[in-house]
């Protein structure tokens, strides 16, 4: 056999490695707290007919999840910031704590995170909501293993322990707000080892975040309370935003308050659940102010 045609032939598995990782269950064992005798149908993509597109294309909305997921998103070799370990994020999808937006508000952030040298980590938390007083719970407590566990796996996966940060959308905005603002004060038992990690985010994206303003969007709800240690936040909203911008606002004005940074960008229109999936609104080019503002913060390596 020809030497070149050997070549090739040996160069095809690290080829065939290139993409998303094999997905790994979030916990040991059963999700913590589920309600008793809680039971769903099988995890589906309830998309039908009557959906509407978002940028001319379909998405996935990803239901009845009961086994939360972690999916990791190797930064490419070549596009790593850096010979060490590299910075990774916790990619947290939205949908109102019924369904996940897969791939609009997951797997295409995951891949332009790779774009920028960024390990993406997609977690498919728990869906739908089970506690109707607090429906973010079960979605934080997952949101808090992941970015425990990536902590306490971060040199088996390559990764440094120190840029870790977690993004969301709509309520996956909440949630990784939630994530971040909490902090190591966990909201779920010890498990297992991963558990005596930080499962503190070194910073934040959230996108369109839903759910931290109250009914009358005059303050916060109770259980966003911003600590002074809180880690940087970045935050994209619309002001024709069915889901009120008052949720950005009202954080900003926040951590500005406890003296935590924070970057808002507000734009006049652009509406709800575009991801990062390019329309005629000027807000769908948030990603370019994102990638500016993790520069800024030492996560992108010069």
């Amino acid at each position: 056999m020809p030497l070149r045609l050997i070549a090739v032939l040996m160069s095809l598995p690290a080829l065939a490695q290139a993409g998303p990782l094999p997905p790994i269950n979030l916990w040991p064992g059963p999700a913590p707290d589920e309600p008793p005798g809680f039971q769903l149908e099988p995890e589906t993509d309830k998309t039908t007919a009557k959906d509407k597109p978002v940028a001319g294309k379909p998405l996935i909305r990803l239901g009845n999840v009961t086994t939360p997921q972690l999916t990791i998103y190797p930064a490419p070799a070549e596009k790593r910031n850096g010979s060490g370990p590299g910075a990774s994020v916790i990619v947290c999808p939205g949908g109102g704590h019924s369904i996940l937006a897969y791939d609009l508000e997951g797997s295409e952030v995951c891949e332009w995170l790779n774009g920028l040298g960024i390990t993406g980590i997609l977690l498919k938390y728990r869906v739908p909501r089970r506690d109707p007083d607090k429906p973010w719970k079960h979605a934080v407590q997952d949101a808090q293993r992941a970015i425990a566990l990536t902590r306490a796996r971060a040199s088996e996966w390559k990764l440094d322990p120190d840029r870790i940060g977690v993004i969301g959308f709509s309520a996956g905005g909440q949630t990784a707000a939630l994530a971040a603002l909490f902090g190591d004060q966990k909201t779920y038992a010890p498990v297992d080892a991963s558990d005596q990690a930080s499962s503190r985010p070194d910073f934040a994206m959230l996108i369109y975040p839903a759910y931290l303003a109250n009914k009358e969007e005059t303050a916060l709800n109770p259980e966003v309370s911003v600590p002074q240690n809180a880690p940087p936040i970045f935050l994209i909203h619309a002001m024709n935003d069915g889901v009120t911008p008052m949720s950005s606002l009202l954080l900003c004005a926040e951590l500005k308050r406890k003296r935590v940074p924070a970057e808002l960008h507000l734009f006049p229109t652009g509406g709800h659940g575009y991801g990062l999936r390019p329309t005629a609104e000027p807000i769908t080019r948030w990603p370019a102010l994102g990638e500016t503002w993790l520069r800024g913060l030492g996560v992108l390596k010069p």
